[in-house]
């Protein structure tokens, strides 16, 4: 599946591309007046090959969950237990992304790729369908169980999983993407939700981009001084142990990722190959994009950044890129919340294309 998923991704198209600059030249506005909107137009219709590109809607929040053996060395003050207790306050509806989610009118779907504790509740689990329209509904969250173990090992001690684990997980972000673009998606935003997750971000993001540590490394959930201090030092043991290579992104994603990160990557993928734009949130997520984009380069045409987390890493990662964040509020919830709030924006940059009158049809003089 991997294989071929990243055989179906190509590069943006060059001529949908300066049909849609060619057009923002004729709208009854400045050239250049909407500034990055236009560029991010332009892009997306590069992606789909179509000037205008189609409306980005529906849209739907893909939240990834897993657990991580690292909370062990102490990375995070919140105990592990509150991944899975998460997931029932998203499926209860009762989280910020859900409000966020129900503003924007985005389906959720909550993935257990791999959380370790039992789940709180006994919700009713909604396995993938790949033709149920239903799954794009606003109004309720749903579980889609694909669970590959229950939490990653602790990777300062020996790799966090191994190949064909971080290979199932990827497997299982394309099989959503392709779930949720049948089932009629038209943008799909990355969320996740694992308690310590910001600290494989920080070490794949340091893997893949080559920066120091002390760059890469947040403060996650909000530790303090001591806590951080020793979760830069975990980053850099990991790194020292396992020399990971960025020419083998999947030894990466198994030696220092996440089950989320890695599911993450897979549903970048996945857009990319169906020609779907992708809104990237968070650190978690920009950390996955760079396994993505190492896999495949011309899956970057695919990403969006919804917004610059206050997660130093993520700022590293988007440069790594080349990608700009849309909107920056200084968040750093994670779950898909910053995505939804850039959702707006996008669907804006588009509507444009589809929407505004050209000179010649407005009788409007041109200067």
């Amino acid at each position: 599946m991997l294989e071929t998923t990243i055989a179906a991704i190509r590069a943006a198209d060059e001529a949908a591309m300066a049909a849609a600059r060619e057009l923002h030249g004729r709208l009854t506005k400045p050239a250049g007046s909407l500034g990055a909107l236009e560029e991010l137009s332009v892009r997306l219709a590069g992606l789909a090959g179509l000037c205008p590109p189609p409306l980005p809607e529906p849209a739907a929040v893909a939240i990834f969950a897993g657990d991580h053996g690292v909370h062990a060395q102490g990375v995070s003050p919140w105990p592990q237990e509150v991944t899975a207790q998460m997931i029932g306050n998203f499926l209860a509806g009762g989280a910020v992304v859900n409000a966020f989610a129900r503003q924007a009118g985005a389906s959720v779907t909550v993935v257990d790729v791999g959380v370790a504790t039992p789940l709180p509740t006994d919700p009713a689990v909604l396995e993938p369908t790949a033709v149920d329209p239903a799954v794009l509904d606003p109004a309720v969250p749903r579980l889609v169980v694909a669970s590959v173990r229950r939490g990653t090992r602790d990777l300062t001690v020996t790799a966090a999983l191994t190949r064909d684990e971080a290979l199932a997980a990827v497997q299982t972000g394309i099989r959503i993407a392709d779930e949720l673009i049948d089932a009629g998606a038209g943008i799909l935003l990355t969320g996740d939700m694992g308690i310590g997750n910001t600290t494989p971000a920080a070490v794949l993001i340091a893997a893949f981009t080559g920066a120091d540590p002390l760059d890469t490394t947040g403060r996650g959930t909000g530790v303090d001084d001591p806590t951080y201090a020793r979760k830069v030092a975990v980053v850099r043991a990991a790194l020292a142990r396992h020399t990971p290579d960025p020419a083998d992104p999947l030894g990466v994603l198994a030696a220092v990722g996440g089950l989320e990160h890695a599911a993450l990557a897979g549903l970048i993928l996945g857009a990319a190959a169906r020609r779907t734009p992708v809104l990237l949130d968070g650190v978690i997520a920009v950390s996955a994009a760079l396994a993505a984009a190492a896999l495949a380069p011309d899956a970057v045409c695919a990403m969006v950044a919804g917004h610059r987390s206050a997660e130093p890493g993520a700022t590293v990662a988007l440069r790594h890129l080349g990608l700009d964040p849309l909107i920056d509020l200084g968040l750093r919830l994670g779950e898909g919340t910053g995505a939804l709030l850039a959702l707006p924006v996008v669907t804006g940059a588009v509507r444009v294309l589809h929407e505004v009158a050209t000179f010649d049809s407005a009788g409007v003089a041109e200067k």
